[in-house]
């Protein structure tokens, strides 16, 4: 029976935004952890830590991240383990996510002058203190910019989920779709709710990095 598009048809997309929005909570998490130790890892590691880590993130930024989440979804059943589809999105996505913020990272870390080492070294300090007191608090400020850009990279991805029936955002516009026959209200639906999510981070991301680049023209 085709259905009308209606109050109730915005509550189904409202869900799935809601859904969207918890995996990309999820990926952030779980990836930003890997992905911070991994960017200290390639960076200040030994190098059977550093080239291991460098392998895995240019693997990974090589690979469509359809064929991650196919992997995790379908090929992880050939070795006995059946994942439901909010399982094999969020391990797909925080994959995908811990090779982007870990390169992001690293970058940053590494972006920090090599006059602030040397000082923190010349303190007395000791590694971890180098790093928490020194090195990271200036990398975090480098890193807010491009970090909160990921992050919307991070939401439109969801995306692809869709395809092993999880049931975000897109899914849930594709099922509606199904049932009203209506593509031009759904979709309009759909695109207007991820740029509502979408735009505002797009612009603090720019604003943050224009602040940056006005701060070390000061300076």
């Amino acid at each position: 029976m085709i259905q009308d598009f209606g109050w109730g048809s915005l509550q189904f997309l409202f869900l799935g935004l809601l859904w969207t929005a918890g995996l990309a909570f999820i990926t952030f998490i779980a990836g930003g952890i890997l992905g911070m130790l991994f960017a200290l890892g390639r960076t200040l590691g030994p190098a059977c830590i550093r080239i291991p880590i460098k392998i895995y993130i240019e693997l990974i930024q090589a690979t469509p991240l359809l064929i991650v989440v196919f992997l995790a979804y379908y090929g992880l059943s050939f070795l006995g383990l059946y994942l439901p589809p909010l399982a094999a999105a969020a391990i797909s996505m925080t994959v995908y996510a811990t090779a982007f913020l870990a390169d992001i990272w690293r970058g940053c870390i590494e972006a920090v002058p090599k006059g602030q080492w040397e000082a923190a070294d010349s303190l007395g300090l000791s590694g971890s203190e180098r790093l928490r007191y020194v090195i990271l608090p200036q990398a975090l400020r480098i890193a807010v910019g491009p970090t909160v850009g990921f992050m919307v990279q991070i939401v439109k991805n969801t995306s692809v989920t869709a395809l092993i029936g999880f049931v975000e955002l897109t899914r849930a516009g594709t099922l509606l779709n199904n049932m009203t026959f209506q593509p031009f209200h759904v979709f309009m639906s759909v695109a207007a709710m991820y740029f509502i999510v979408c735009y505002p981070l797009s612009w603090w991301s720019e604003k943050l990095k224009e602040r940056r680049h006005a701060n070390s023209a000061a300076n």
